[in-house]
């Protein structure tokens, strides 16, 4: 979620958009755990062009109606996000204008006898409407994605029985699946790579209780030979072609369209170039800007101190005051970034004609502090950075440093939370020795 965004939303005219991403200067230093789908497959899908209507689960059914009916082809399905909210944002459209201004219209048999050509109607991202709604599509099921996850990780009210042994776990679900893999060799990866757990676990457990083995999901008389065969054959862990797990991993909702297996393989060919000489090259320090001036410092306590002593404004406050979660820190940043680039007081909304003087207004009036209803910046545009190289965002963390090692979360495995990384992800997710298993096994 730390890639900047160009636009968001369909934009309206009264908005004020960035439509480009911004980037400091480099220069050195001086219901929780619930996946909505099995419901969603539920929702009924309307033609665009007419009233004929299918439950989401027989999408092909409606895709095969809109071609045979209506000669509608639309374009990569696979890459649109959220199937429903497509369709009937282009049955909107198409009840308001004609179809032959939005699609490009393809005549088949144009040799041949005029009665039997044929016209028939592609609905695709060339058209830039399309793309921009595709690709808002994809941005809000991140987002929903990125708050079911975070949901999860602050949930303590998770309880649950080991599917290979008789303990039971409380607390976070992060016990549960360290315990599996710890003692019974069962590793379905990083709890932070994984979001619907519930469901995941139900859905493992639903196997194992039909007795079938949760890798070559072969079926076995009972439970004492599945447990053999699981044990001889090492098949205690799931299969990575199987694409039904695919909901369960972060990593999947990441790209448009694109599955953890895509998205890895492209992390490979980045790294197949191993020949070149990287001697002679010399990285900038990252370096942390301050919020309201030019100050820079490869230390995030600096820059901290800096704010805190020079300007008045107390991130850790701030954080403490207002209970802030990890991804509320990162709007705040990206909302205060955002008004005082465009001259704007981000405390009274108050409009400047230049920066110096927005920041001026901001310390003599007292609105350093001073921030609006949380409903103005806990909006999520704001997940994306207004500076894609902002290293504030780095520094942001979920807990107090005083309070890391106490409290009921002491014993519980600290995970990193940036998934940005893949090369880091490759290295210690279940994801990167399931790929391994595939290619020793074809």
């Amino acid at each position: 979620y730390f890639a900047p965004l160009a636009c968001f939303t369909l934009p309206s005219d009264e908005q004020e958009w960035i439509l480009e991403p911004l980037c400091f200067p480099e220069q050195p230093a001086t219901d929780i755990g619930t996946n909505s789908s099995s419901h969603h497959d539920m929702e009924v899908v309307t033609c665009v062009l007419c009233s004929h209507s299918a439950p989401l689960s027989e999408k092909d059914r409606l895709l095969k109606h809109l071609v045979l009916v209506h000669k509608l082809v639309i374009a990569d399905v696979k890459l649109i996000a959220d199937f429903p909210k497509y369709m009937e944002y282009w049955k909107n459209r198409i009840s308001e204008q004609p179809i032959t201004d939005f699609c490009s219209v393809i005549k088949t048999n144009s040799q041949g006898p005029v009665e039997k050509q044929e016209h028939y109607f592609l609905l695709c991202d060339v058209l830039p409407e399309d793309r921009v709604l595709r690709e808002h599509l994809q941005q809000k099921r991140l987002e929903e994605i990125l708050e079911q996850q975070q949901r999860e990780r602050d949930d303590d009210s998770f309880q649950r029985i080991c599917m290979f042994c008789n303990d039971e776990f409380n607390g976070n679900r992060s016990s549960l699946l360290n315990h599996m893999a710890r003692e019974h060799s069962f590793n379905v990866g990083l709890p932070d790579n994984i979001v619907y757990c519930v469901e995941f676990l139900d859905h493992l457990q639903s196997k194992l209780d039909n007795l079938q083995c949760l890798y070559c999901e072969k079926t076995f008389r009972d439970k004492t030979t599945l447990k053999d065969h699981m044990r001889k054959k090492q098949h205690r862990r799931i299969n990575g072609n199987n694409s039904e797990y695919d909901c369960f991993y972060i990593i999947n909702y990441l790209e448009l369209g694109k599955t953890w297996e895509e998205v890895q393989s492209e992390d490979d060919r980045e790294m197949e170039d191993e020949d070149d000489d990287w001697s002679d090259w010399q990285a900038h320090p990252v370096c942390a800007v301050c919020l309201f001036c030019e100050q820079q410092s490869e230390s995030m306590e600096k820059i901290y101190t800096h704010m805190e002593e020079t300007h008045g404004f107390d991130l850790h406050k701030l954080k403490t005051e207002l209970n802030l979660r990890f991804y509320q820190q990162v709007k705040l940043v990206n909302y205060i970034r955002r008004e005082i680039h465009q001259c704007r007081c981000y405390g009274c909304q108050e409009k400047f004609g230049s920066k110096p003087e927005v920041i001026r207004h901001v310390m003599e009036a007292g609105h350093v502090m001073q921030l609006p209803e949380t409903s103005t910046w806990d909006q999520p545009q704001y997940y994306f950075p207004t500076y894609e190289n902002d290293a504030l965002l780095c520094a942001l963390s979920d807990s107090d440093s005083e309070s890391e090692h106490t409290g009921p979360w002491r014993d519980v495995p600290v995970i990193a939370e940036d998934i940005s990384n893949l090369k880091v992800l490759k290295q210690t997710s279940v994801l990167s020795h399931l790929l391994k298993n595939t290619d020793s096994s074809s």
